[in-house]
């Protein structure tokens, strides 16, 4: 499919014998389908199309390595925490699978360097965790769940994150300054509207957090949880809490 894309429409792509070398990097082991993995780090702001229906980027195999993460990292911390109620699995869970958490093992992944884009890379702060998610997605249809599994296992979680770290750091920001909220008599209030990103279309969410009227806090996000939660740690580095 991207063979024939190529012919319609000039992409630049990494030199493949490059490209390959910088992907077996990353994977730790050789493609079987390299196309699946090209098609991974194209995002959707650099879409082609191979027909009218038929979008190329990376949103389809990013929907399917999010399911794959989400099913890997839970069952992991369920054999790694066998006395952990969900409570604790679902939290240490999210601080895996969080944009920034993704964003920073993308980035010291390699993955940004072969990324093909069009929106800035500074400001749009999905774009490498998403890739990241394309990619996994890719291995999946590429060489199945067994070797999925050991590349998030191996590649991403043993390599990249410390999870008793992970156990101590806080995440859930909203949940804090409402019981801040409550401690101290003030009013805690979000507001959160859509705005849609012209350059490649996207839905953004932007929440605005009011402490008696007052915004203290600005976050944005793919969904309105994620653009609270930013929002909150906004307000409370401000507030000082």
């Amino acid at each position: 499919m991207l063979s024939k894309l190529r012919k319609k429409k000039s992409y630049i792509f990494v030199p493949e014998k490059k490209f390959l070398k910088q992907l077996k990097e990353i994977l730790g082991f050789s493609p079987r389908n390299l196309e699946l993995y090209q098609l991974a780090l194209i995002h959707k702001s650099a879409s082609g199309r191979f027909s009218q229906q038929t979008k190329i980027n990376n949103e389809r195999l990013e929907f399917l390595g999010d399911a794959i993460l989400d099913s890997i990292v839970a069952e992991h911390l369920y054999q790694q925490f066998p006395d952990k109620d969900e409570g604790f699995l679902t939290q240490l869970r999210s601080k895996i699978v969080n944009r920034d958490t993704l964003k920073r093992i993308a980035i010291k992944m390699g993955i940004a360097g072969l990324l093909i884009t069009r929106v800035s890379k500074d400001d749009y702060n999905a774009l490498y965790g998403d890739a990241l998610e394309a990619l996994i997605g890719a291995i999946y249809l590429d060489r199945g769940f067994k070797k999925t599994r050991k590349f998030v296992i191996e590649r991403i979680i043993n390599y990249h994150l410390n999870l008793e770290m992970l156990c101590i750091t806080e995440v859930d920001f909203k949940s804090r300054i409402i019981e801040w909220g409550q401690k101290n008599k003030k009013e805690i209030n979000f507001t959160s509207q859509e705005q849609v990103n012209e350059t490649d279309n996207s839905t953004v969410f932007i929440s605005y957090l009011f402490i008696l009227d007052e915004i203290m806090g600005t976050g944005s996000g793919k969904s309105k949880k994620e653009a609270e939660q930013n929002a909150a740690k906004q307000a409370i580095q401000i507030i000082g809490i």
